[in-house]
């Protein structure tokens, strides 16, 4: 069974708390490898490693910053493909997706090789009477990510890029659903020059995040995933005198109006709601379509392009979309499926994604939700 580890100080490091966690393959329902999860002291390394770097990182000059961003970003460009089926491989979303989830982090990056200009301060000669005044820009610290399953590309890109250009150093706490791909992308990190320490991956579940929250020496923390949790770290983490931003919750609602273009609305609906398998924060959930004439148009535009859309495996170059990240989630959304049906909901392609479904339960355990309405 493959063993995913942190990585700490620049070097692969096991858990120490005796506890693992499966990561499975979504297309197949099969374990694949198992992720250990990281206690308290595992934490407390990551945080040492991270302060023992700063000081010198932190003095490297911006433009040398920059350069190690540069250098990431082709790395990660160069590395694509791997990093794709790595992702795809864990998360389920299919090939040209999990690029995209990759990109959307690149671009963050290609922000923070402009870090120079970023950095620079403020003056004002002659604010007051022989009062002059002026600004300036220094890192932190030793600041935090804690990240969600659904981006295990982009959101730790978001986060480690722009602290760690800025002159801070980075522990990263990813899901421990799909955690291979952050461990590679500080892996590429060190590759392209950043000292060992200055990025650190450390997995693991409740146990992890509540040291993250209460390690002194951490400044800063930075989360994404449900709104329950972002309150919960939002209010420990801030009593513990940390900075904290704490997004949490996002899923958007649609609505369409009588003169909107029809075509475009039924492109980006279709898109919103089975790109990545609807999860993510644009999923669109709910649908709110403006007078009858509208809601009629739309459905019988819309219900056609749902049935003619491909489900397959996360490698099948002709799948629109691929399996949800594990069985648990597939319940879950089944359960929506059936909680509908019981509050007076009716489906409107029942036959078709009943079909999908079906065919997918024959190759995963996993298998992705199907529309109901």
């Amino acid at each position: 069974m493959r063993a995913i580890h942190n990585l700490i100080d620049g070097k692969s490091a096991s858990a120490t708390g005796g506890r693992v966690s499966a990561v499975f393959n979504p297309n197949t329902g099969a374990q694949q490898a198992e992720v250990g999860l990281s206690a308290a002291q595992d934490v407390n390394a990551a945080v040492a490693a991270a302060a023992r770097a700063f000081p010198g990182w932190a003095a490297t000059n911006p433009q040398r910053r920059a350069r190690v961003m540069f250098a990431f970003k082709q790395l990660v460009e160069a590395h694509m493909d791997e990093l794709a089926h790595l992702l795809s491989s864990e998360h389920g979303k299919v090939i040209a997706d999990a690029k995209g989830d990759i990109q959307r982090g690149l671009e963050v990056i290609e922000f923070a090789c402009g870090i120079p200009h970023a950095l620079k301060g403020e003056y004002t000669e002659g604010a007051g009477p022989g009062i002059d005044v002026y600004s300036m820009r220094q890192p932190l610290g030793v600041v935090a990510g804690i990240t969600p399953f659904n981006f295990p590309a982009m959101i730790p890109m978001w986060m480690f890029g722009v602290a760690i250009a800025c002159g801070n150093t980075f522990v990263l706490k990813p899901s421990e659903k799909d955690p291979s791909v952050p461990v590679r992308l500080a892996e590429l990190m060190l590759e392209a020059g950043a000292p060992a320490g200055v990025l650190n991956v450390v997995h693991g579940d409740k146990q992890a995040v509540d040291a993250i929250i209460a390690h002194p020496e951490i400044k800063a923390i930075s989360f994404v995933g449900s709104s329950d949790i972002a309150h919960y770290i939002y209010s420990h983490g801030t009593a513990n005198h940390k900075r904290v931003q704490a997004m949490g919750g996002a899923k958007n609602h649609g609505v369409v109006l009588p003169d909107a273009d029809m075509d475009q609305v039924v492109k980006d609906l279709v898109g919103a709601a089975y790109g990545s398998a609807g999860e993510r924060c644009m999923a669109l959930p709910v649908v709110v379509p403006v007078g009858k004439k509208t809601a009629d148009e739309l459905r019988e535009r819309l219900i056609p392009e749902i049935e003619r859309m491909k489900v397959g495996i996360s490698t099948d170059a002709e799948a629109q979309y691929g399996p949800v990240v594990s069985a648990a989630h597939k319940a879950k959304v089944e359960d929506y499926i059936r909680m509908g049906a019981e509050e007076g909901a009716r489906s409107l392609c029942a036959m078709g994604a009943a079909l999908r479904c079906k065919a997918m339960r024959k190759v995963s355990s996993s298998a992705p939700r199907c529309l109901t309405a």
